[in-house]
């Protein structure tokens, strides 16, 4: 199995050091999009712990206020700073299942915490809520010799619509396995290796986003635990 897949499908299955984090329009690399977090790092959480196979599952209609409260004390406990928290509604490919798996996750922001202390925020929230693995994404530039992946925010996107996608292209499913979207506004997010970045561009296409308009961070991404 890709082990990015196995991973996404375990996840829900995303560094103060550098300044100047790599935000990119897909045609303007200097412009930051609105919508688009300015937080040094992102966790990408849940405390389900079934695979969900039913897209009218009652559990995807939770909207995890506890859950978030939690998580940001964790957050604040071990000496970083909680910003804002978005409930998500993630699509992922199961390659076991040969189907589609649904979850209702969160991201949260994450500022004034290292590298280290991010591994290690992600490894507790893993463990408490008995986890496979947690996706960190820190902010990085795009020059930086860390960064080895991309968020890719768009707009107008549903998880009806990523599902779709997501079956109709076996290559996307295959290595990207999935993404998620807002509850609350339809903004696909999408992480996704720097190497598979033509292949994430050619599939938010196929969402009927235009690339052009589409925001695009570099980073480093962590499957904490997988």
């Amino acid at each position: 199995m890709n082990r990015r897949l196995g991973t996404l499908a375990a996840v829900g299955a995303l560094t103060l050091g550098a300044t100047g984090a790599g935000t990119a329009a897909a045609s303007a690399p200097s412009s930051a999009g609105s919508g688009h977090t300015t937080a040094t790092a992102e966790i990408f959480a849940t405390n389900n712990t079934t695979t969900i196979t039913d897209p009218a599952d009652r559990r995807l209609k939770t909207r995890l206020v506890r859950f978030d409260r939690e998580v940001r004390n964790i957050i604040r406990t071990h000496g970083a700073k909680a910003g804002d928290s978005t409930l998500l509604d993630g699509v992922f490919w199961s390659s076991d299942l040969k189907k589609a798996t649904y979850e209702r996750s969160r991201e949260f922001d994450v500022n004034h915490v290292s590298a280290a202390g991010l591994h290690h925020i992600a490894d507790v929230i893993r463990k408490q809520y008995k986890q496979e693995s947690v996706l960190t994404f820190r902010h990085l530039p795009r020059t930086s010799p860390e960064t080895n992946a991309v968020d890719i925010e768009a707009t107008g996107v549903t998880s009806r619509e990523l599902h779709d996608a997501l079956l109709a292209d076996p290559e996307a499913r295959d290595e990207l396995g999935g993404g998620s979207v807002t509850a609350r506004d339809g903004r696909l997010i999408l992480i996704a290796p720097l190497a598979d970045l033509p292949l994430a561009k050619k599939f938010v296409g196929e969402l009927g986003v235009d690339w052009n308009k589409a925001k695009v961070r570099y980073g480093a991404e962590e499957f904490v635990g997988g």
